[in-house]
């Protein structure tokens, strides 16, 4: 079922969507930039789904959560309980009463939204991507439309909205394929990390609201425009905060800035082991039992890990299974964990 929500200063359209699992249940999810509470400048975690812009969601504009995106969240508000939480889904388009999408289905499971909710710092919200980009040094290349020829659209456009949400508010922007294995809270406000050595990589990025780190977003948001290559990838990910961090930092050389915050300039580049001790030609090493104890030794000092779902997604584990993925799951994620049911 589709709402409406009423404020004092603006009229807002809001989901309210009725669990394909659970049809006695629904929840609301309303705008980011109008609903409350908004996010706190410099203070909040990111997460964004884009999965409606998949030709194959084109038309239902459904709204998709899985057991290990939602992992990836309950791990940073229980580690972080002093930052909130975003996680923005985005949408094509807004949706009103006379909508023929009224009892709209989800993919979502009821007990994963139940399990997030359950965290005070954690906020489900909508983001109309037209009305986000508005005001924005990007507003008029966006509507442009060159984004949406992108072939990659649904990877693409989360390379986009994780640059403008941190253009926006600062604060940390987190990939939806991580665990997160510590408090995060009080490390710099400017940092990235080295996937390997030719890129610095853009799954774990954490810019300042103002100065610096509004400066580094700004800088993305203008390379995203003026390099945007449809075609390829990772060109506008990756790549775009590769080619600011050699801007900043003065060197094409990625070993050169590595922890080295004046030669780029209060902007911090953590090594691979931080972010992504494990690589992704090694994606398999979470999720076989004989790599277990090597790969939790592997990282045990990140900060969180990265699982590849871009090669792991169509692998699906028994929650019972003796592998260091469930096993982080278990330990940082543990209320999404036990609702996900027999497999992970």
């Amino acid at each position: 079922m589709i709402g409406l929500l009423i404020g004092s200063s603006a009229l807002a359209y809001s989901y309210l969507w009725k669990n394909s699992y659970q049809e006695e249940e629904s929840i609301r999810i309303d705008d980011v930039l109008l609903a409350e509470p908004r996010p706190t400048p410099g203070r909040s975690i990111f997460f964004h789904e884009t999965s409606s812009f998949d030709d194959e969601n084109k038309e239902d504009n459904v709204l998709k959560l899985n057991a290990r995106q939602a992992c990836a969240v309950e791990s940073a508000a229980l580690h972080n309980p002093n930052f909130q939480v975003f996680l923005l889904f985005a949408v094509r388009k807004d949706v009103g009463l006379d909508d023929d999408n009224n009892g709209r289905r989800t993919g979502i499971k009821q007990t994963l939204v139940d399990a997030l909710l359950n965290y005070n710092n954690v906020h489900l919200r909508r983001l109309h991507v037209w009305r986000y980009a508005a005001g924005t040094p990007v507003e008029e290349w966006f509507n442009t439309g060159y984004l949406f020829c992108s072939r990659y659209l649904v990877v693409q456009m989360s390379d986009f909205l994780r640059f403008l949400t941190l253009f926006r508010y600062g604060g940390l922007y987190l990939d939806l394929d991580v665990v997160v294995l510590q408090n995060m809270e009080d490390m710099p406000p400017n940092y990235a990390g080295v996937e390997s050595d030719l890129f610095v990589a853009n799954g774990v990025m954490r810019f300042s609201h103002n100065g610096t780190g509004h400066d580094i977003a700004r800088r993305c948001l203008r390379d995203f425009q003026l390099y945007f290559n449809g075609y390829e990838w990772g060109y506008n990910g990756p790549w775009v905060i590769t080619r600011v961090a050699k801007e900043i930092c003065g060197t094409n050389k990625i070993a050169k800035m590595l922890n080295n915050t004046n030669r780029c300039k209060g902007f911090k580049v953590y090594e691979q082991g931080a972010f992504f001790a494990v690589p992704g030609d090694q994606w398999r090493d979470f999720l076989e039992p004989d790599k277990l104890e090597q790969t939790m030794a592997l990282t045990k000092s990140s900060y969180l890990v990265h699982v590849w779902n871009r090669n792991s997604k169509n692998t699906t584990i028994r929650v019972a299974t003796p592998c260091a993925y469930l096993k982080m799951a278990e330990q940082n994620c543990p209320r999404v964990f036990h609702a996900a049911g027999e497999y992970f």
